[in-house]
């Protein structure tokens, strides 16, 4: 085997174990640091969600850019948690992010938690539901006024309830 081989091979290896290790799993590990007020067996979990909803908010995935239905969503209303059903971001803050994926600038009053997520080799600030810790996405310094914020979410993550959408509260 040639040393460009080896390394190549070796450099596959690597990345391909850190895919899998990166966005796997976390959920049950800092579940054990955060007590959240619905608490679900893997078992529970996998019979109340999609795949694809369990990949995203229990395994901390995220699923494909421009692959959400709710990224075009335009009419007024709220955007629960699909894993629990509390009402989290107000169709009042979302906007147009041109990232592919649902982005709104603030979530509702006492709807969500963060905490630090340093996978991918960066430092972010991962989001999740305050009440069942089902993953969202993430929160970025780069979206528009008055917050500044940037809710980059999963729209799997998401269910959406037509109707009037409460105010933002800045």
């Amino acid at each position: 085997m040639s040393k460009r081989l080896f390394l190549g091979a070796g450099l596959a290896g690597l990345g391909a174990a850190a895919a899998g290790l990166i966005g796997r799993g976390r959920i049950a590990d800092s579940a054990s640091a955060e007590t959240f007020e619905i608490a679900r067996s893997d078992a529970e979990w996998k019979r109340l969600l999609t795949p694809e909803q369990y990949y995203v908010l229990r395994e901390e995935g995220t699923e494909r850019a421009g692959t959400s239905p709710l990224n075009n969503e335009k009419r007024a209303g709220i955007f629960h948690c699909a894993g629990c059903d509390l009402p989290v971001y107000s169709s009042k803050t979302k906007y147009e992010s041109g990232t592919g994926w649902p982005s709104f600038w603030e979530s509702l009053p006492n709807a969500i938690g963060t905490k630090e997520d340093n996978s991918f080799f960066m430092r972010r600030t991962e989001v999740h539901c305050r009440r069942c810790g089902g993953h969202f996405g993430h929160i970025f310094d780069d979206g528009p006024p008055p917050t500044g914020k940037r809710h980059c979410l999963n729209g799997v993550a998401l269910r959406f309830a037509p109707g009037e959408a409460e105010p933002a509260s800045t």
